[in-house]
């Protein structure tokens, strides 16, 4: 029963299973490491951007360092969603974005930001900064998912494709080699019979030589001697199984003919 079980088609399922478990697993596990890291930024940047506005002293290469990343986009709201600015956003559909009669370029009246703004919002990503001064006073950041981010949590499917095409080109060679062997042996079969046959046919072509010669005016002579004959032709036909086929042009009408007579006189009178 498990000899039967562990064939080549389970083990190749089975290598399939745990290389596609194995690259899943992994980069579930990159993902929300890299998750992590960018809400890390986030916060890092949302910190360095109030800095410019509390700076105690005049070095700011550290803050303006940090609010230069451009990987992951973010909207910044007021505690009502109201969009206070935007970075990392494709800046010709914002351009796009807004109607054409609003002179004023009000940020909640573009539609490009408002869409991503609700994209962001149902993903729930988003940090949230309290003024220290006044606690009443609250910002909401809402980001999205960076390109890195994204092309991770879509390689497992990638990688599931790529592996599936392999398993599919792998199952159809070796079942193209399956069927090439078994194709091989049935011509080494026929072959074989075609061998076996061709001796007592060539016996009886003899007898029927004979029979010519003894009782050349009987009927029954000439019928043998046509059975023998398609014997021939079948030993023939069975040697060429395997070897490329020779077309003859032939009459259709007379071979016809040629398998009623032959069909008629061996039918009984049932066939007319």
């Amino acid at each position: 029963m498990l000899r039967q079980f562990l064939n080549w088609r389970t083990v190749l399922a089975l290598v399939a299973i745990l290389i596609v478990s194995g690259t899943i697993g992994y980069s579930t596990y990159l993902a929300n490491k890299i998750a992590k890291d960018e809400r890390r930024k986030v916060e890092l940047w949302i910190e360095a951007g109030k800095s410019f506005l509390n700076a105690s002293s005049n070095d700011l290469s550290l803050p303006l360092l940090i609010t230069r990343q451009n990987d992951i986009p973010i909207i910044a709201t007021t505690e009502t969603d109201s969009i206070l600015e935007w970075v990392n956003l494709d800046s010709a559909k914002v351009a796009e974005g807004w109607p054409q009669n609003d002179t004023l370029r009000d940020l909640n009246t573009n539609t490009y930001l408002r869409d991503k703004l609700d994209d962001f919002r149902a993903s729930k990503l988003s940090v949230e900064w309290v003024n220290p001064l006044d606690t009443a006073q609250r910002n909401r950041y809402y980001y999205g998912q960076s390109q890195l981010l994204i092309e991770v949590k879509y390689y497992p499917l990638v990688q599931l494709l790529i592996v599936g095409l392999f398993i599919f080109i792998t199952i159809q060679a070796i079942r193209a080699s399956f069927r090439s062997t078994q194709n091989g042996v049935w011509a080494g079969m026929a072959k074989e019979t075609a061998h076996q046959l061709g001796t007592p046919v060539s016996s009886l072509e003899g007898w029927v030589e004979i029979l010519k010669e003894t009782h050349s005016r009987e009927d029954f002579v000439y019928e043998i001697e046509k059975d023998v004959s398609r014997l021939r032709l079948v030993s023939d036909r069975f040697g060429k199984i395997g070897s490329s086929p020779q077309l003859e042009e032939r009459n259709v009408v007379v071979q016809v003919e040629n398998m009623v007579d032959y069909i008629q006189k061996r039918a009984g009178g049932k066939v007319t």
